[in-house]
């Protein structure tokens, strides 16, 4: 999405503050935050292939609005369009990749696989990124705002094509039985969660981590603080995502390391973010780079962790609570965020945000 390094920006264009921006993101994870369990025992029920596609359509919808239509309500509206779309693939790919690896017995390919395919999601951000800076010159933010919106598209129609593992499930002969169905599976998903220890812990480590992650919506903005013009903030922020490509391709090696190594990384990376949002802007973002790259790493480790502990038919579900964590953390780092940035430099306030993770290390580093 050659929007990503920019829409923040282009918020700020049309007016608003850096406390109205948070605003924005907060409803975002709100709307995340309400859909995430229901939506992932929706796609423990029905096809998962179909809510992965709706998820691509409906995100692509959200950055059309915002480039066509550029104002505060059509900002809000698009972000709940977003919310949606995020919620309806949030723990439905994992599901649906994690089954098919275990029909044919290879869930040990798991963290490799989900790796890959990060550090490929990864490497077609990097290019969107890099189409952005001419993208906006030669169009302003409609242009790589529409490139986006054909990106979203074109990824719903590949999500069609998934191998999608049959599920065992009641025979349903009405919508009352199959919100009956939902109703059970949704009701399986967090008892699973709530009695099995090790599914807790992997559950809440993994929605911390990505919940305090959340700060990275607002680098744009601090690569804006120090001076770079839109086209400068779209190259910098392709250098992050070059490190975060190479580091996420190493998951399925990481993942079977000790778990001081990974504490280790992460504790790392917190310190390595959190001096780089202080540094001016080229080495200030060259340590973020790294940083991030390995918090990316550490984070494709976590939520393998989640899928080897869940022992049920309601892995979407579980998976699902791990991102309702992680949206309701996101919230707190945006409150905190939007209420600082009134009396707090953003530089600061990213430096700060950085120790939560440095403190989570140990956390992550229990098996």
């Amino acid at each position: 999405m050659p929007l990503y390094p920019l829409y923040a920006l282009l918020f700020a264009d049309h007016g608003l503050s850096d406390a109205a921006i948070s605003a924005l993101f907060a409803l975002w994870s709100v709307t995340t935050l309400v859909l995430e369990v229901p939506s992932g025992a929706w796609a423990d029920v029905t096809s998962r292939r179909r809510m992965l596609a709706l998820s691509g359509v409906l995100s692509g919808a959200a950055f059309a609005l915002w480039v066509l239509a550029p104002s505060a309500p059509a900002f809000a509206v698009g972000f709940v369009v977003w919310g949606i779309g995020i919620a309806l693939g949030s723990g439905t790919l994992e599901a649906l990749v994690y089954d098919a690896l275990a029909a044919r017995d290879a869930t040990d390919r798991y963290a490799t696989l989900m790796g890959r395919a990060r550090s490929g999601y990864l490497a077609s951000t990097l290019v969107a990124t890099l189409l952005a800076a001419p993208l906006v010159e030669a169009g302003g933010y409609v242009l790589p705002g529409l490139v986006g919106t054909g990106a979203c598209l074109a990824g719903a129609a590949l999500a069609l094509t998934l191998p999608e593992e049959p599920r065992p499930r009641p025979p349903r002969s009405s919508v009352r039985d199959t919100l009956t169905d939902w109703w059970t599976t949704l009701q399986d998903g967090l008892a699973e969660v709530s009695r099995t220890a090790l599914l807790r812990r992997a559950v809440l480590v993994t929605a911390l981590l990505t919940g305090l992650m959340a700060f990275d919506e607002y680098l744009p903005l601090l690569a804006a603080d120090r001076g770079a013009a839109p086209a400068t903030t779209a190259l910098v922020l392709a250098g992050v995502g070059v490190a975060e490509t190479a580091c996420v391709a190493l998951a399925g090696r990481v993942a079977r390391a000790r778990g001081a190594v990974v504490g280790g990384l992460l504790a790392g990376a917190a310190v390595a973010v959190g001096a780089g949002a202080l540094l001016p802007l080229g080495p200030g973002f060259a340590a973020i780079a790294l940083g991030w790259g390995v918090l990316q790493l550490v984070l494709v480790v976590v939520e393998t962790r989640v899928q080897d502990a869940v022992d049920g038919e309601a892995r979407a579900t579980v998976t699902s609570v791990s991102g309702l964590g992680a949206e309701a953390v996101a919230l707190g780092v945006l409150a905190v965020v939007g209420a600082g940035s009134v009396a707090v430099s953003l530089p600061v306030l990213l430096a700060a945000l950085a120790v939560p993770l440095l403190i989570l290390g140990p956390f992550v580093g229990r098996r």
